[in-house]
């Protein structure tokens, strides 16, 4: 996969305040404000920086912890892992393989098949409805 890649000012010119403070500067918004939190549309949701697709809603679940969550990223190389060892916690940061995208978290207390929670901020999201 070819990286996308932008300056921050560039960033800030295409996103609004939220979405730059979330994708770029691995903000989060607040549990359970978040448009997808409930969404049960069927489609795959996109990274709103780079349109690539990340996540299929058929692995999505209701977690309970306020932001949407899915057991299993879309096949191949749609998100990387990356350790996180920010605020005082030792985490797994999820972002775009393609732009780099802050994301969110991964963590062990999902689900089967996957036994993972991947901790999505809605914000950092597009869904595109199956037709």
């Amino acid at each position: 996969m070819e990286k996308l890649e932008k300056t921050l000012e560039e960033w800030r010119a295409m996103l609004d305040p939220e979405q730059y403070n979330v994708c770029r500067l691995k903000g989060t918004e607040r549990p359970f404000s978040g448009k997808y939190n409930d969404t049960k549309i069927d489609g795959v949701y996109h990274c709103i920086c780079c349109k690539e697709p990340l996540f299929d809603s058929q692995t999505k679940f209701d977690s309970g912890c306020g932001w949407p969550s899915f057991y299993a990223p879309l096949e191949g190389s749609a998100v990387v892992e990356v350790r996180d060892v920010s605020h005082g916690m030792i985490r797994t940061e999820v972002v775009c393989a393609k732009c780099d995208a802050h994301l969110g978290h991964v963590f062990p207390d999902g689900p089967p098949p996957t036994g993972l929670r991947y901790c999505i901020n809605s914000v950092c999201l597009d869904l595109v409805p199956r037709e």
